[in-house]
C-alpha cells in the first residue's frame, strides 16, 4: 500500500474531527457542556471543605478539653509529688538521725563482731583438731592385719574377718557357674583292679550286647600301718677271758625301742609346720595307732634341735644359693624361745627355698649371718629400714602395699586414687601369676600398666590440691606423693624370664 495514502487518510479524519469540534463551540453546547461540570465540581469541593471545617472545629473543641484535662491531672500529680517529697524529707531525715546513732553504736558492734569471729575460728579450728584427732584414732582402732603391717597373729579373738584380705561377696565357696573347674588327678593303682560284674538280667538278656567301652573310676584311701621290726643278735662270750660279743645293731638302734625317721618327720612337721602343740601331736599319733604309741614330750621337743643338727649341710647349700639369688624375700618375726623373746629372720628365693635363723636381737644385729646381710640382688621385704641397708636394691612387698592402700581407702572414703590402684596393683599381680614359667610379660602390656600408674599419680596429685590430706591421717598422702614404680626386666639364672618390679622409694617432700 502506498504511504502517501495512509497519511492524507489521517489528516482528512483529523480535519473532519476538527470541523466538528470548531461547529461545537460555535453553538455554545460545548461551554454549556464545561460549565456544567465546573459548576458540578466546585459543589464537590464546597461540600468538603465544610466536612473539614466541621472536623477542624470539632478537634479544636477536643483539644481544649484534653488540654484541660491534663492541667488536672498535673495539678493532682504535683500534689502527690509534693506529698510524698515530703514524706521522703521527714523519711531521710529519720535516717541521719538513725545513722548518727549507728556511727555512735558502730565502734562497739566491729569490737563484738571481732570477738564473735575469733571465737568462731577458735571453734572451728578445735573442731577440724578434734575431726582429725578422731580420724587418727579410727585409723589406730581399725589397724590389723589386712590394711596395715600388723602381723596376722595380732588378730583380735572372735573378730572373724575373711583371711585372704578379700571382700566379702556373699558367693558360696567353690566353683561359680560357668567355671570348667579342674579335675582331680588320676593316681597309680596300688591294689588289684577289680571288674564289677553285671547282673545276671543283663547277662542272660540276648538283646544286650558287650561292648568295647569300659567306665574306670578310682576309690582313693590312705592307712596307717604300725611297722615294727625286731632286731636279735646272739651274744658269744670268750671262755678264756670273759670278753663278750654280739653282732652290730644298724645305725639309730641305741635303746630297747627305737623311733625310726617316719615318725619324728611326722611329728616334726605336726609340730613345726602345722603348728600343732606338742600334745595335740602326741593324742594325735596316738589316736591313730589305736593307743599303741606314746611318744614323750621330752623326744618331740628335741626334734627341731636334732633336725637342725642333721640339716647343716642342707642349710650351708641353702645359704650359698639364697647369697646369690638375684631376687630375695627377706622378713622378720617374733618368736618365743623357752619362755623368753626371740627373733626368727626368714630369706626365701621366689621358687620356694627359705632358710629361717634365730636370733636373740633385732635390727642389724639379727640380719648378721643371714643371707640378705652379704645379698647383692634385690631385697624384697616390708618397711623395715632395716633391710634398706643391704642388697642392692629394694622393693616393698606388694601385700603391704595393698594394706596401705585399703587403709587409705578406709580412712580417706572420699578419695579416688586409692581405689584406682588397688585395683590396678591386685589386677598385675594376677596377671604376672597367670603367666607360664619361663613366659616373658608382653611389652606392650607393661607400658600399658606403667601408663595407668602414672595417671593415678596424677590423678591423686590433683585430689589432693584439691583437698590437702589431713593432718592427722597423711598415710595416703605419703604413699601418693613418695612413691616411684619402675618396670624393669629381670634376667633370672640366664633365662629372659621378665618380672614386673614395684619399686617403691620415699622423697623428702613427703609428710612423716
Amino acid at each position: 500500500m502506498n504511504p502517501s495514502f495512509e497519511y492524507i487518510t489521517h489528516l482528512e479524519y483529523r480535519l473532519k474531527a476538527s470541523q466538528a469540534e470548531v461547529r461545537a463551540f460555535r453553538s455554545g453546547k460545548k461551554f454549556q457542556d464545561i460549565q456544567e461540570m465546573q459548576r458540578k465540581e466546585r459543589e464537590v469541593l464546597e461540600r468538603e471543605l465544610r466536612a473539614l471545617k466541621r472536623e477542624l472545629m470539632k478537634a479544636h473543641q477536643e483539644t481544649k478539653e484534653v488540654r484541660n484535662q491534663w492541667f488536672e491531672v498535673f495539678e493532682d500529680l504535683q500534689k502527690e509529688q509534693d506529698r510524698k517529697e515530703k514524706a521522703l524529707r521527714y523519711w531521710l531525715k529519720q535516717m541521719e538521725k538513725r545513722a548518727l546513732k549507728a556511727e555512735e553504736n558502730y565502734g562497739d558492734a566491729q569490737d563484738k563482731i571481732k570477738e564473735l569471729r575469733h571465737g568462731f575460728y577458735e571453734v572451728a579450728a578445735a573442731l577440724e583438731e578434734e575431726k582429725g584427732k578422731n580420724l587418727k584414732l579410727m585409723a589406730q582402732v581399725s589397724q590389723d592385719f589386712e590394711n596395715s603391717s600388723f602381723p596376722s597373729s595380732s588378730q583380735k579373738i572372735r573378730k572373724k574377718k575373711v583371711p585372704n584380705n578379700r571382700k566379702v561377696t556373699g558367693k558360696h565357696p567353690g566353683g561359680q557357674p560357668g567355671h570348667t573347674g579342674h579335675r582331680r588327678k588320676r593316681q597309680t593303682p596300688t591294689c588289684p583292679s577289680v571288674l564289677l560284674q553285671p547282673d545276671r538280667e543283663i547277662l542272660n538278656d540276648p538283646d544286650f550286647k558287650k561292648t568295647n567301652h569300659t567306665i574306670t573310676k578310682q576309690l582313693v584311701n590312705i592307712k596307717m600301718v604300725l611297722e615294727v621290726t625286731d632286731y636279735y643278735a646272739d651274744v658269744y662270750r670268750n671262755s678264756k677271758t670273759g670278753e663278750t660279743y654280739h653282732a652290730e645293731f644298724p645305725a639309730g638302734i641305741v635303746n630297747d625301742v627305737n623311733y625310726g625317721g617316719s615318725i619324728k618327720a611326722f611329728l616334726f612337721l605336726l609340730n613345726n609346720e602345722c603348728c600343732t602343740s606338742i600334745d595335740k601331736s602326741r593324742r594325735f599319733l596316738s589316736d591313730l595307732t589305736g593307743g599303741k604309741l606314746q611318744i614323750s614330750k621330752g623326744m618331740v621337743n628335741q626334734l627341731s634341735r636334732t633336725f637342725a643338727q642333721k640339716s647343716k649341710v642342707d642349710q650351708q647349700k641353702a645359704f650359698s644359693e639364697l647369697l646369690v639369688a638375684p631376687i630375695l624375700h627377706t622378713d622378720c618375726t617374733n618368736a618365743r624361745v623357752n619362755g623368753k623373746n626371740a627373733y626368727v629372720f626368714i630369706c626365701a628365693k621366689p621358687d620356694g627355698q627359705a632358710l629361717y635363723t634365730a636370733s636373740e636381737k633385732k635390727g642389724h644385729e639379727g640380719v648378721k649371718g643371714t643371707p640378705a646381710e652379704l645379698s647383692h640382688g634385690i631385697l624384697i621385704h616390708d618397711h623395715e629400714l632395716t633391710f634398706y641397708n643391704y642388697g642392692s636394691n629394694h622393693q616393698e612387698c606388694l601385700a603391704h602395699v595393698l594394706r596401705y592402700l585399703k587403709g587409705s581407702m578406709e580412712n580417706e572414703p572420699d578419695r579416688v586414687w586409692n581405689k584406682q590402684m588397688h585395683t590396678l596393683i591386685r589386677e598385675m599381680i594376677h596377671y604376672r601369676n597367670g603367666l607360664d614359667p619361663g613366659c616373658g610379660c608382653d611389652t606392650a602390656k607393661v607400658a600399658e600398666y606403667e601408663t595407668r600408674y602414672r595417671k593415678i599419680l596424677e590423678k591423686a596429685k590433683e585430689e589432693y590440691e584439691e583437698i590437702p590430706c589431713n593432718d592427722y591421717y597423711k598415710e595416703g598422702y605419703n604413699f601418693s606423693s613418695g612413691s616411684v614404680i619402675n618396670f624393669v626386666s629381670l634376667v633370672i639364672n640366664g633365662s629372659n624370664l621378665e618380672r614386673i618390679k614395684y619399686e617403691y622409694s620415699y622423697q623428702r617432700g613427703a609428710y612423716y
